[in-house]
């Protein structure tokens, strides 16, 4: 006498018993290689998506941003480094520095971390992870800071003393108007320009085995740091905020990885269904 076999709807693609939509989900991304890529590429692409389209919501708070910068600016006085007018000053009449700034600010931002977030994706697969969820997560956590503490940028100050260099010498700018549903020109503090090259630069650093490109993992956050002040899209206190939100990031993707992986991977072997004998 044969057993009946399980409905159609009961059964997989493999013939075994159907489990949750989650975990079907979790076992084709594991076992098929092209599943996976296609999961991660969309999941990154949304991520990333709903980051800027937030990010671009709250704009009408120029009062507020402008009182912010004002705030910065005093606090960088009392600290004496209140140095983007000098430095602003000195760059003005030198074309190909202002050029190569521009391309620093503009390139060297999120270009440069979908390329090399695509070569660590197929090389380092760790690595990727844990530089993947530091970004996500600061980006969580300054998008918070965006709306409660907007901050004016130099370059928007109406005291007229600071140049947006991108606007004014390039035709490259994050504010053009077919972006403007997802820009937020009063997201100065923190600095995600400087937190994630100071992220990117350190997954070179560690992935990496040329001495060239690991040096240039260590100079990325450097350069950036002058491009932000040097464009006048950033006060020098929005570097620091960067750092702080990008390395609380660092620690939380750490411990995403030390405890919820393994706790997701658990969860998923212990409701996957028993082979059939």
């Amino acid at each position: 006498m044969t057993t009946p076999s399980a409905p159609a709807s009961e059964v997989d693609v493999v013939g075994e018993p159907s489990a949750s939509l989650a975990q079907r989900i979790a076992a084709a991304v594991e076992t098929r290689r092209w599943y996976r890529d296609l999961y991660e590429i969309g999941l990154v692409s949304l991520a990333f998506l709903l980051y800027f389209i937030v990010r671009g919501l709250v704009v009408d708070q120029h009062a507020q941003a402008l009182a912010n910068a004002r705030e910065i600016i005093d606090l960088e006085r009392q600290l004496g480094i209140f140095w983007e007018p000098r430095m602003q000053e000195w760059i003005l009449d030198k074309r190909l520095l202002i050029e190569i700034m521009n391309f620093i600010y503009f390139w060297l931002d999120f270009p440069l971390i979908v390329g090399v977030g695509l070569w660590m994706y197929f090389t380092h697969r760790h690595e990727y992870t844990v530089t993947r969820d530091a970004m996500l997560l600061s980006g969580a956590i300054a998008l918070v800071i965006y709306n409660v503490y907007p901050v004016m940028p130099p370059r928007l100050l109406p005291t007229g003393e600071f140049v947006g260099t991108i606007e004014q010498y390039n035709d490259l700018s994050y504010q053009a108007s077919s972006l403007s549903a997802f820009v937020n020109p009063y997201a100065a503090m923190p600095s995600l320009h400087f937190g994630w090259a100071m992220v990117l630069g350190g997954a070179m650093v560690v992935t990496m085995r040329n001495p060239l490109l690991r040096a240039f993992g260590i100079a990325l956050p450097w350069m950036q740091l002058a491009a932000i002040v040097f464009t006048a899209n950033h006060f020098i206190l929005d570097a620091f905020g960067g750092v702080v939100v990008c390395l609380v990031g660092v620690l939380l993707a750490l411990a995403v990885q030390r405890w919820v992986y393994p706790w997701v991977g658990r969860r998923f072997a212990s409701g996957a269904p028993e082979p059939l004998g």
